[in-house]
Order: structure tokens, then sequence, then C-alpha cells
């Protein structure tokens, strides 16, 4: 073989070792990434780039599909398929992860077309905006961005206490009671309810001849019909726990569910529904 031969053979043998080897290294994750440990990536799929700010603010959209602008920890992360697998299609990449939102309690706010999904759940006191975008590069399913901004609540410093609902009770015949929660969508009571339940009893204990209306109420998300029955679901739910655990007479409480059909804000705003979300007492 002559040199020049042996040399534009060697040529070619390096450049078939470094399709070989090379894309094989390119399909690793970006060394400096990692998955969000809040949700996984799809199967098969590998990160091409991420970024990450401790704050920044980033458009979003709201159930109306409305922009809006959410503030906290920014990461994002660019995934691609692997080489030798077939893509999902990118409907499929959207449904993934709204499925995976909603099986650990969040919901789905807004989606466009079959590329765009804007999801939230709240978690371990952080409120997280979600955007996967099944499209990004004009891959449709063979590249995705998954965006996640990472808000935390307001730490609850106003705790609730007989004194005060007996004060609201006896000046405007009523108290909002906003230490109560439940898992997203259901009527079950989250532990954190503990303090608020335990000072409702005492307030109830310390004043024999008090007789309350439970009063459940939620914001304008979803049907009327719905909201009203899980209203009254929550404020049962109150009621139950106030007679079982803390020994209240049955007799001295009523539960009713008004669903959006007297808020104390608007439920444009975020923060607007979550003042709808309550639990009133009434004298009766």
């Amino acid at each position: 073989m002559s040199k020049k031969h042996f040399q534009r053979f060697s040529l070619v043998a390096f450049f078939f070792l470094f399709v070989l080897f090379g894309s094989g290294l390119a399909q690793e994750d970006h060394e400096s990434c990692r998955d969000h440990p809040l949700i996984t990536r799809m199967n098969n799929f590998y990160i091409q780039w991420c970024k990450a700010s401790d704050f920044d603010a980033v458009d979003f959209r709201n159930e109306k599909g409305e922009k809006i602008t959410v503030e906290g920890k920014v990461t994002e992360i660019s995934y691609a398929i692997k080489s030798g697998f077939t893509p999902p299609s990118a409907l499929q990449v959207l449904r993934n992860y709204e499925t995976a939102v909603k099986n650990a309690g969040g919901l789905k706010l807004y989606q466009e077309g079959n590329y765009e999904i804007w999801l939230k759940l709240e978690k371990g006191g952080q409120r997280y905006w979600i955007y996967v975008d099944s499209w990004s590069g004009g891959g449709k399913g063979a590249s995705y961005l998954l965006r996640i901004v990472e808000e935390k609540l307001m730490t609850q410093e106003v705790t609730v206490n007989a004194e005060s609902l007996m004060n609201d009770l006896q000046t405007a015949g009523h108290a909002s009671v906003y230490g109560i929660y439940f898992d997203f969508d259901k009527a079950d009571l989250k532990p954190e309810s503990e303090p608020a339940l335990r000072e409702i009893a005492r307030l109830l204990r310390e004043n024999k001849d008090l007789k309350l209306y439970v009063v459940g109420h939620t914001d304008n998300v979803g049907s009327l019909d719905y909201n009203m029955k899980l209203s009254m679901a929550r404020a049962e739910a109150v009621v139950r726990e106030l007679t079982t655990k803390y020994g209240i007479s049955p007799d001295r409480l009523q539960a009713f569910g008004l669903a959006c059909l007297a808020p104390v804000a608007s439920n444009e705003t975020e923060e607007g529904r979550a003042k709808n979300r309550r639990v009133e007492l009434v004298k009766q």
C-alpha cells in the first residue's frame, strides 16, 4: 500500500471511528446537567443542554390561556431522543408529563395544540409552574424542552386562634379560616390542618352555647355543580373531624357548601383564587 493510499485509509478510518464513538458520546447527558428532582424524563432521551437561574421571571399561561408572569428559581432542560429509538409523538410527550403531574396532585392549566402544555403543582411548601414544549427545534417529539419555575409559597405567619375567631363571629357573624388544607381536588384533610382545627374545637369548648355552620368555599375553576359537591364534602370533612377527633357534639355543627358563590376576592388571579378557597364559620 502506497503512503498516499495509507494516509487516505487512515483518514477514512478515523472518520468512522469519530462517527461511531463521537456520536455515542454526544448522546450522553451533558456533563453539567441533571434531571430536575421533581420529575423525570421520557425513556430513551438524553439531555442536550440545560440552564438554571436562582431567580427570574418567565411568561406562563393561566387556565384561560392568558399570559401571566411567574417568578422563582428557573430550570430549563432540553432532551433529545437517542439514535436507534423511535421517537414518541409530540402529544405523547405532553400526556406523559400531564399524567405525572396530576398523579402528584397537580393540574393542567392550559394546552396549545399538540405541542405545548402548562401545568402547576404545589408540593412541600413550593409551587411548581411546569411548561413542556414537545416540538423544541422542530423535532415533533424527537426533542422537547422542559421548563420548571419553583415559587416558594408564603410562610403562614398569622395563625388562627379561638379568640380571633370569636371576635370575628361577634362583630361580623362569620369567620374565615385559612389554616385548613385539603388534598388537591379532594375532601381529604391534610395533617397541616390540625392547628386550625384544634383552635376551632377550643372555641366551641370555651363557648358552650355556640353553634356553627361550617361552610366550604372554592374558587371558580371547574363547573359550579362540581364545586358545590366539593365544597360540601370539605365542610362535612371538617365537621366529621371536629366531632370524632375533638369530641364536639354533632348537634352544634352543620355543614354547607357554597362553591364559588361567595368570593372575597377576584378569581382572575391566583392570589384571589387562593383567598376564595376557604372554610368559614357562621353563627347559627
